[in-house]
């Protein structure tokens, strides 16, 4: 019997080689679902073990207004439209007190390039959240935000990052990266950073010691071809740095955007880019699910397909809703356990960092030290 090019992929998975461009494309293109999974989750055992994270944590959109009009996006507002929205300090500090009695370790703040916000206000939020609560962790602005901000103060990347660091930030998010194929942004987000500039900031923010997360919006008008090579100018970074916790693939909503006419994504090539993920990413330790993109059941299978991530508890989220995402807003730590322990995983609640908070096993809750995940 003749070898396929899929059998020589499992050859090189089995022997622990890194997979090339080819691999990628060829492992997008196989029908064989199952196969995939396994191969992945495989992958998935080898480097993160039968644990699965999740986070306590509390999302904050804190302005919709933005002058990029990405095709994908049904969140953005323009300046003065009935729509728009900005929230004051008071407002984003009330927001994150409501959270603070549940246990939250982590704050996540992401939103639209404001064009007339000063970058204080962007200082002085996560200076003014930092004192709320120094032990909260806080995860905000995407690399394309950091580069706005740089570009309204006239001051470095690298200027931007330690100024926000020193009031009290402590990672960036994965968002902004959508597809690094300059012929796809052109089409669906000519206004945003290039993916170069993405990449260039992530590395400086590596550079700083802000560690950070790595995403990909898929299911628009990218190739297969385009998808591999986006994961490849990760991979690349993480060889260099070190310095992104977990990659993040983002299935694109195309209700309420420019882009309504498209079908969007099915369960099928979910699961699908979840693995290839973890298979073309084998220096990134974790690969999440996030279950307010992808629907929970889903989300739960791909524990299955190599994912050991399945974000948080999130308790507010307008981007993807705006998209016209059907998942609901929250979900409860026991509501994730559950998950976590229905798909025969270990579920364990982490902080930002990866530190082990507690551990989920036999049934019961744990307490266990914070101990730090081996990183690679």
């Amino acid at each position: 019997m003749t070898k396929t090019a899929l059998d020589f992929i499992e050859a090189k998975v089995l022997a622990g080689q890194r997979l090339s461009f080819e691999d990628g494309v060829a492992l997008l293109e196989s029908g064989d679902l199952l196969w995939l999974g396994g191969l992945a989750d495989l992958a998935r055992q080898r480097l993160a073990g039968d644990r699965v994270f999740f986070v306590n944590n509390r999302h904050i959109n804190h302005t919709n207004v933005c002058g990029n009009s990405c095709k994908f996006c049904a969140f953005s507002a323009r300046e003065g439209s009935p729509e728009a929205y900005t929230m004051s300090l008071d407002e984003v500090l009330a927001a994150a007190r409501q959270s603070l009695a549940d246990g939250i370790t982590e704050l996540h703040i992401v939103g639209g390039e404001h064009p007339s916000l000063p970058f204080e206000y962007y200082r002085e939020m996560i200076g003014a959240l930092h004192q709320l609560d120094p032990a909260v962790h806080i995860q905000a602005f995407t690399a394309s935000e950091i580069s706005f901000f740089a570009r309204r103060a006239n001051k470095t990347v690298a200027e931007v990052l330690l100024e926000l660091k020193k009031a009290g930030l402590g990672s960036l998010p994965g968002g902004g990266a959508e597809i690094f194929s300059e012929r796809v942004r052109g089409l669906v987000c000519s206004r945003k950073i290039s993916g170069r500039g993405w990449l260039d900031v992530m590395r400086i923010a590596h550079e700083t010691g802000i560690k950070s997360n790595a995403t990909m919006l898929y299911g628009h008008v990218e190739s297969g071809a385009e998808r591999i090579d986006h994961l490849l100018r990760l991979r690349e970074l993480q060889d260099q740095t070190g310095g992104f916790g977990s990659f993040i693939p983002l299935p694109f909503h195309p209700a309420n955007t420019g882009l309504s006419h498209l079908p969007g994504s099915t369960g099928i090539e979910d699961l699908k880019m979840l693995a290839v993920s973890r298979l073309m990413l084998d220096n990134f330790a974790n690969i999440k699910a996030f279950w307010i993109m992808l629907g929970v059941k889903v989300a739960q299978i791909s524990l299955h397909f190599g994912v050991n991530d399945i974000d948080g508890t999130v308790v507010e989220e307008k981007i993807t809703h705006a998209a016209g995402a059907q998942t609901g807003q929250e979900i409860s730590r026991n509501e994730l356990v559950g998950l976590i322990r229905a798909a025969g995983r270990i579920p364990v609640e982490r902080d930002t960092l990866y530190n082990v908070i507690h551990t989920y096993e036999g049934g019961k809750d744990e307490r266990r030290p914070v101990e730090e995940v081996e990183e690679l």
